[in-house]
C-alpha cells in the first residue's frame, strides 16, 4: 500500500468517535516510529501543525521540540501570537527563531514561484538541522502538518514546501500523522484533542507564507505593503462577523504597477488583490458574494493607510480553474 495514498475504503472523519479512533491509532503509530528519540516539529501555529503538536505531546511528551521560524513572511502579529498561545498558554517546549534576513536575502531577485517554494522549504530544513544540533539527545525525526491536499497538489500542480520543497539530503525521518486527512477532518481531530476553537478554526496559511502572495521577486517594501493590507482585510472581515463564515481570505500584491492619482499627482503604485474562498476539503472552492459596503470600506482603508497601493480588486475565480493561492 502506498503510504502517501489514502485508502479507497478510508471513511471520512466527521464524528468525535471517529476522531478518537484516529487519535488512538496515530498516537500508537508515532510512539512506535519515534521510540525514545526526539522529534522536531515545524510549528507555524496553523491548525495542521497545531493538531500534530497535540498528537505528539500525547504520544511522546517532552521528546517533542516545537520550532517556530519567523522567515519574515508571516502575517502581521503572527509570530507574537504563536509565542503567546504555545509557550505562554500551552506550555509547549517552544524554540523561536528569527531568520527574517536569512530568508529574504536568499529570495532576493527570485521570481519563479516553484523556485521560491523550494528555497523556502530547503532553508526551513537547514534551520531545523541547526536547532537539532543545539538540543540534547538524539533528534532523528521532523514532524510536519502535511495534509492530503498538499500531497495531491504536489503531484503535477505545485510543490508544497513540506512535500515537493524538501531537500534531497534531508537529515531527518519524516513524521506526518495527518498526511491522509483533508482540512475539515483535521479540524474534527483538533476539537477532540481539546485545542481551543480559535486555533481549530484558524485560517489556513501556506508554509511559504506571504512569499507566495508577494508575487514574483519579493522586495521588502512590497512585502510590507502586503502585510499591512492583509491586516486591514482580516480586521474588517472580523468586524463584519465573517471570520468563521468565510474559509480563507487574504491579499495578494503582484510585482507590477498601475497608474493612479494621489493628492492631485500621478501615482505609479501596486494593486492589491483581495482573495476570499469557501471550501470543505481545499480541493474545490467557491467565491463568496461579499457585501458591497464591506468591499468599499476595505478598499478605502487600504488606499488611505497603506503606502504603495493605488488600486484594490476582488478575485472572482473559483477552484478550479484557479487554485486558492496565486502561486
Amino acid at each position: 500500500m502506498d503510504p502517501n495514498k489514502r485508502p479507497d475504503d478510508m471513511e471520512r472523519i466527521t464524528t468525535p468517535e471517529q476522531a478518537r479512533a484516529f487519535i488512538d491509532q496515530q498516537v500508537a503509530a508515532c510512539r512506535e516510529q519515534i521510540g525514545d528519540k526526539n522529534v522536531l516539529l515545524a510549528l507555524s501555529g496553523g491548525v495542521d501543525s497545531s493538531v500534530v503538536a497535540a498528537l505528539l505531546i500525547k504520544a511522546v511528551g517532552k521528546q517533542l521540540i516545537c520550532v517556530h521560524v519567523n522567515h519574515g513572511l508571516m502575517r502581521k502579529g503572527e509570530s507574537e501570537q504563536v509565542i503567546d498561545v504555545f509557550k505562554n498558554q500551552m506550555d509547549a517546549n517552544l524554540v523561536y527563531v528569527d531568520a527574517t534576513d536569512r530568508f529574504l536575502d536568499l529570495l532576493a531577485g527570485v521570481s519563479e514561484p516553484e523556485k521560491k517554494r523550494k528555497i523556502i522549504g530547503a532553508e526551513f530544513i537547514r534551520v531545523f538541522e541547526e536547532e537539532a544540533r543545539k538540543v540534547a539527545g538524539d533528534v532523528s525525526f521532523l514532524a510536519q502538518g502535511t495534509i492530503y491536499p498538499d500531497i495531491l497538489e504536489s503531484d503535477g500542480v505545485k510543490a508544497h514546501h513540506n512535500v515537493g520543497g524538501l531537500p534531497d539530503d534531508l537529515q531527518f525521518e519524516l513524521c506526518e500523522p495527518v498526511k491522509l486527512l483533508f482540512k475539515d477532518e483535521v479540524r474534527v481531530v483538533g476539537r477532540e484533542l481539546g485545542l481551543p476553537e480559535s486555533m481549530v478554526e484558524r485560517q489556513p496559511f501556506p508554509g511559504p507564507g506571504l512569499g507566495v502572495r508577494c508575487l514574483g521577486a519579493i522586495t521588502r517594501d512590497r512585502l510590507e505593503a502586503l502585510r499591512e493590507a492583509d491586516a486591514i482585510l482580516r480586521e474588517e472581515f472580523g468586524n463584519a462577523g465573517l471570520a468563521g463564515k468565510v474559509w480563507q481570505y487574504f491579499v495578494v500584491v503582484p510585482d507590477f504597477r498601475a497608474t493612479g492619482v494621489r493628492d492631485g499627482k500621478r501615482a505609479y503604485d501596486w494593486p492589491a488583490i483581495i482573495r476570499a474562498v469557501n471550501t470543505v476539503d481545499a480541493m474545490t472552492a467557491t467565491v463568496p458574494e461579499l457585501d458591497w459596503a464591506l468591499l468599499k470600506k476595505i478598499t478605502d482603508r487600504i488606499l488611505a493607510e497603506v503606502p504603495g497601493i493605488c488600486r484594490v480588486v476582488y478575485d472572482l475565480t473559483p477552484k478550479p480553474v484557479g487554485t486558492i493561492e496565486w502561486e
